[in-house]
């Protein structure tokens, strides 16, 4: 089955084959890597994608179910030349070690920004919670968000 997506703004077509999931449509038929895969049972966050503007776990959604939709993954938010204040902020408060958890983190933290510009650290902590880090211990993850807060960004 051919479905068709808008991913990062341009319009995809991917072939499906079954119940693929769309993280593998995403990974492995459109070469977008940003998203991992990390525990394919929606608890760690690693590969979180805005769909239809709302985050999801792209392991757990069906390829075949997001057909028509609008993806924004990682690799939507900025460029080499010009990171997105999100990314930006990640690099400068050091909130990125290994990198495995960041596109996760950072795809929540727009999605919270754009939606709530001004949020509690109780609120980041909430929207955050759905991410999970082994490396950064998430003081650093905090403080990046937080150092965006009130920027309308």
């Amino acid at each position: 089955m051919k479905i068709t997506l808008v991913v990062n703004g341009e319009e995809r077509d991917a072939a499906v084959r079954g119940p693929e999931s769309l993280l593998f449509v995403l990974r492995e038929t459109l070469g977008l890597l940003g998203a991992k895969d990390a525990c394919l049972q929606g608890e760690c966050g690693s590969c979180t994608v805005l769909l239809d503007g709302e985050p999801v776990c792209s392991c757990l959604v069906m390829a075949a179910d997001a057909a028509g939709s609008e993806v924004l993954t990682v690799e939507g938010l900025g460029t080499e030349d010009e990171l997105h204040p999100v990314q930006a902020a990640f690099v400068e408060h050091g909130a990125v070690q290994c990198g495995f958890c960041t596109p996760g983190f950072l795809i929540s933290t727009t999605h919270l920004l754009e939606h709530n510009p001004a949020p509690t650290t109780d609120e980041i902590r909430e929207a955050l919670s759905g991410n999970i880090c082994r490396c950064t211990g998430y003081g650093a993850i905090l403080r990046a968000v937080e150092s965006l807060v009130g920027e309308g960004r």
